[in-house]
């Protein structure tokens, strides 16, 4: 028996069947993003593999947030005109083309080019999913479970990333980078299988489809603030450490468990995104049961500026690992209760776009961090550029207090309430 209904054009879920629906969406990204995952690892040694520059090795890193900058937006605005279900699973058969794309670079001449090419196609297909993955955790919940249901989304989804960092690492070391790329390939393809079979059209349903235009996106100011804070978060976490961390073990001889930089690199990763993932949950469990969501992505932000703290004055695996925890735990905060704020402000039927616009603005920081950070590195060191990381989740709360200010009158705007925008919806 279906227990969706329809109340006032909006569909309303049981608690059932919302956890089912979000369940078999995290089900599905946690495979598709190991071969995220995988690459990290192994793309920063790409300069000594293939003799290139630090330069053209950022901007490979970058190539997948790139050309989702340019997809991000008719990607929103394409889930708001024909729903969610088809573009999440073209977006996840999309990834796994582009992941195959590294088997392929391999082998073939000019890898680099390949490498290249893999991640643009890999950016496409992630941008179908992140819009269309937020959008079912934003139609399917109520105002009182809206941050646990976007930290379950998020947290959940981004496992499959740590799996990839440490399988990718330790595989490649093993068994040969070829074959870490050939297992990420696998876990691609069943994720777009699993999709196809359990995740449902939540977002329009016949005749309420909308004649939106690709490029139609939302400048709102709540939806600008979110994605700038977006933007800063990740432009120091995935643009600057991420893309540095490598080399960061290498220079100072860290490493665990017997393995090199390589190695060593993935399971730090890891470390970082299990924590994420771990407070992406708790972070919009907590805002859920308190009257505003702005205290715990304030407390979040200052656990960020923490973490890259002690890791610009990290010398050991010890402190090493506590950064990462701190850096890990400060992101992953953030970002449940972020996109639960982006819901509650936002009107159902434009939250594909708002999706979207957040999603540019997120990658145009983790596009930017690499390009900008792995060439300054060799300049100036590591400790002046986490140092500066450090900054950015300061300056992030700022921006969160300015614009929701500007936007609601009021500097913690109730969780409940929400100027009435989608509460009414919910009752």
């Amino acid at each position: 028996m279906d227990d969706t209904t329809i109340a006032d054009g909006q569909a309303e879920y049981s608690s059932r069947r919302r956890y089912l629906i979000i369940g078999s969406v995290v089900a599905s990204t946690f495979f598709v993003g190991f071969g995220g995952g995988v690459i990290f690892p192994i793309l920063p040694n790409l300069g000594d593999l293939l003799g290139i520059s630090p330069f053209l090795v950022g901007f490979i890193l970058s190539a997948n947030r790139f050309s989702r900058l340019v997809a991000n937006a008719p990607a929103g605005s394409l889930v708001d005109r024909i729903g969610t279900r088809t573009p999440f699973i073209v977006g996840l058969l999309i990834q796994s083309i582009g992941t195959f794309g590294y088997v392929i670079a391999m082998a073939a001449p000019l890898p680099e080019a390949w490498f290249l090419l893999a991640r643009l196609i890999w950016g496409i297909g992630s941008a179908l999913v992140f819009a269309t993955a937020y959008t079912i955790a934003a139609d399917v919940s109520k105002g009182g479970s809206r941050g646990t249901s976007m930290g379950l989304i998020r947290g959940g989804s981004i496992f499959g990333f740590p799996t990839g960092l440490v399988l990718g690492g330790i595989v490649s070391e093993v068994a040969g980078i070829n074959a870490a790329f050939i297992v990420a390939t696998a876990f691609a393809l069943v994720a777009s299988a699993m999709a196809y079979v359990t995740v449902p059209e939540t977002h329009v349903e016949g005749e309420n489809r909308q004649t939106v235009s690709p490029w139609n996106i939302d400048t709102s100011l709540t939806t600008v603030t979110v994605g700038l804070v977006n933007f800063a978060v990740l432009f120091a976490y995935i643009g600057a450490l991420f893309a540095t961390l490598v080399l960061f073990l290498d220079e100072h001889g860290i490493g665990v468990l017997g393995f090199n930089a390589q190695g060593s690199s993935g399971i730090f990763m890891a470390i970082t995104v299990l924590a994420a993932a771990v407070f992406m949950f708790l972070g919009g469990f907590v805002s859920d049961r308190t009257d505003s969501r702005i205290p715990t992505l304030l407390v979040f932000l200052i656990v960020s500026f923490v973490g890259f703290i002690l890791l610009a004055s990290a010398n050991s695996v010890e402190t090493l690992t506590l950064a990462c925890l701190f850096i890990g735990a400060g992101q992953g905060g953030t970002s449940g209760p972020l996109m639960a704020l982006l819901a509650d402000l936002t009107p159902n039927d434009e939250m594909g776009r708002a999706t979207g616009t957040n999603n540019v603005l997120g990658d145009v920081g983790g596009g930017l961090g690499p390009l900008i950070s792995v060439p300054i590195v060799e300049v100036v060191g590591f400790t002046p550029v986490y140092a500066a990381c450090a900054v950015m989740p300061l300056i992030a709360g700022a921006i969160l207090l300015g614009g929701v200010y500007r936007e609601t009158g009021v500097l913690l705007p109730e969780t409940r309430l929400r100027g009435g925008i989608n509460e009414s919806l919910d009752d």
